[in-house]
């Protein structure tokens, strides 16, 4: 962590709000987080990026320390970011800036070959469908929980090789489609998948592109994703503790063979989801 002090001159009086940073420069598609410390009379309320606003929370392990996670995604422009933070003082009403910079990822290009009714859906049913899926995820994703069910490190949902990163240009059948959302851990089928923190089961379909999904809501705006299974082993709604069996592995939606697909959302954003836990266990998590 890097350590800013903002000093603010309210009333005549010199206070001094202390703010620590992970890192000053976030590559587009990864997670910034800021940490605070209340003092008597000095209440943490949000952050403000552009149009969008990011709730402060209490830090799982340490209730006397306040932080928020700021989502970049894939396709923020590379630039300089004003970041406002709300907070109250003597029950007033106040807020301060402070700049992060947003640059490059430098991601790779990726071919792929798929069925071509896989990137290119021409059926009005299977348009709706898609829209539909997207629609109840993104509702999903809106939803910021305000209790935490996280309490310890993140663990991986396999122990598996990596074999295809977050943020490679995606080109399917010679035409570029966007980009890789997530992390794929090799996985043969019916290799079991768990829970990589505690959560709510917000999803469990079978979905288009993701096949076999689950989504789980870890609370204040975190969730994560499990896509391409063959089989559930769990139901919408349910709570899940770290390392239950969520199902089973498989090469459902669209894909070119068997494997896991795992990313994550902050607050609906899209985001490297190694990136975020490794942010999260070193950072938040520690108990420190």
């Amino acid at each position: 962590m890097k350590f800013i002090f903002v000093y603010l001159t309210l009333i005549n009086i010199l206070m001094a709000l202390e703010v620590e940073v992970a890192s000053w420069k976030i590559p587009n598609g990864q997670t910034a987080l800021l940490e605070f410390k209340e003092t008597k009379g000095l209440k943490y309320k949000s952050v403000e990026v552009g149009n969008k606003s990011f709730t402060i929370f209490s830090k799982p392990n340490d209730k006397t320390r306040k932080y928020v996670l700021i989502p970049f995604s894939y396709y923020e422009k590379i630039e300089n970011k004003t970041l406002i933070i709300h907070y109250k003082q003597d029950k007033k009403e106040q807020r301060e800036s402070l700049l992060l910079k947003v640059i490059n990822g430098k991601y790779t290009k990726e071919e792929i070959h798929v069925d071509s009714a896989k990137v290119n859906p021409r059926s009005k049913e299977l348009k709706k469908r898609i829209l539909e899926e997207y629609n109840e995820a993104m509702r999903i994703y809106s939803t910021v929980t305000a209790k935490s069910y996280i309490s310890k490190p993140f663990i991986w949902p396999l122990n598996s090789k990596i074999t295809s990163s977050f943020g490679k240009a995606r080109v399917y059948n010679g035409s570029h489609k966007g980009y890789h959302s997530g992390t794929d851990f090799r996985a043969a089928i019916g290799t079991r998948i768990i829970a990589v923190n505690d959560a709510r089961v917000a999803l469990v379909k079978k979905r288009f592109y993701s096949g076999g999904t689950v989504l789980l809501n870890h609370g204040e705006g975190i969730y994560t994703c499990y896509f391409h299974m063959s089989v559930f082993k769990v139901k919408e709604g349910q709570m899940v503790r770290q390392g239950d069996v969520l199902g089973l592995s498989g090469q459902s939606g669209r894909v070119t063979g068997p494997h896991l697909h795992f990313s994550a959302r902050i607050n609906t954003v899209q985001v490297d989801p190694i990136q975020l836990i490794s942010l999260l266990n070193k950072n938040l998590l520690t108990g420190n």
